[in-house]
């Protein structure tokens, strides 16, 4: 049985030595098959310096180096193109998670015959703020979504062979991955990680809002007859008021006054209007990414160890998993 760790490389030169220490320690507690793949998504620091050095002492190790920043989504799903393992272990290289989690999903997955164990944590961390903007998150794709999200996902993650397969077939260009891993099915289960705070947040306030506007208007389609539904019930409010001041001029003679109102009426239409036509902007330009297929993302160069067993075979297989994303 072969086991592949796959971790994406930004930032994260203080973590990569020790982080490589201990997840290869956690695998060879399971089997000495190991292959630890390395993406690195255009870290500004040395961090994929740091990855070859590892790379050429440790026959284990692979490092794909991605041509620029294409994201942590479509880092991890590149570098699970890559694995071959028959279990795939994904999990940040921070040491927010810890790689010793692996035994423990490796044992509720052998015992249970899952596909897939995953981690959660049994609070969201954080201050006040990122709390509640949490949950707000989680009731939004709750009321909008098309599918719930399991609430306090962490990346860490044991998966087998075939789901990791049917994973990186998804070709969507613009999603969240949290949502690929519900829609792809078979059998998951949760556990309960502890995640520590050792590094900061590369996730700000609004790259949090564009990821719940990206979540909602690249799997919900809830929101779209939402914007339906509203739009028919303002027209058919409408519609009676046009009536009702019709009737009242006929049988009372009153003229319709009120510039206020006016005003306030074409204020609210505006904004609604100009509301769902950004709504449907969103979709549009999510149509027009989806339809460009443009290359999943572009390797500028990948660190195998010539002597690694059956490596031209891993290497044809790698480069046609990852052409299938492209």
């Amino acid at each position: 049985m072969k086991v592949s760790i796959v971790t994406t490389l930004y930032r994260s030169a203080p973590y990569v030595e020790e982080f490589h220490r201990r997840a290869m320690q956690a695998a060879r507690a399971i089997t000495g098959d190991i292959e630890l793949i390395m993406v690195n998504d255009g870290s500004p620091d040395d961090s994929l310096e740091l990855a070859v050095a590892l790379q050429k002492s440790d026959p284990h190790v692979i490092v794909v180096d991605l041509s620029r920043n294409f994201g942590h989504y479509k880092a991890m799903m590149t570098g699970l193109a890559y694995a071959k393992g028959d279990l795939v272990f994904l999990i940040d290289c921070d040491l927010e998670e810890a790689p010793e989690d692996l035994a423990v999903f490796y044992e509720r997955l052998r015992r249970d015959d899952y596909d897939v164990v995953y981690g959660v944590q049994q609070a969201r961390r954080g201050g006040f703020i990122e709390r509640v903007t949490g949950a707000a998150f989680f009731a939004l794709v709750d009321a909008l979504g098309d599918r719930p999200l399991p609430r306090n996902l962490v990346t860490s993650r044991l998966m087998k062979a075939a789901y990791v397969k049917a994973l990186v077939r998804h070709r969507d260009r613009e999603f969240v991955i949290s949502d690929l891993w519900e829609v792809t099915g078979f059998r998951q289960t949760s556990l309960v990680v502890t995640k520590l705070s050792t590094s900061p947040s590369t996730y700000s306030i609004w790259k949090r809002i564009d990821l719940a506007v990206k979540h909602l208007t690249t799997s919900s389609t809830r929101l779209l007859y939402l914007v339906f539904y509203v739009g028919l019930l303002i027209f058919l409010t409408s519609i009676a008021v046009i009536v009702y001041y019709l009737l009242r001029y006929v049988t009372n003679g009153i003229g319709v006054s009120g510039y206020a109102s006016q005003i306030i009426s074409l204020w609210f239409l505006g904004g609604l209007i100009t509301l769902v036509l950004g709504i449907l902007g969103i979709y549009m330009a999510s149509i027009l990414a989806e339809t460009k297929r443009r290359p999943y993302t572009v390797v500028r160069a990948v660190h195998r160890s010539a002597d690694q067993p059956g490596n031209e075979q891993a290497h044809r297989a790698s480069s046609s998993a990852t052409e299938s994303l492209s």
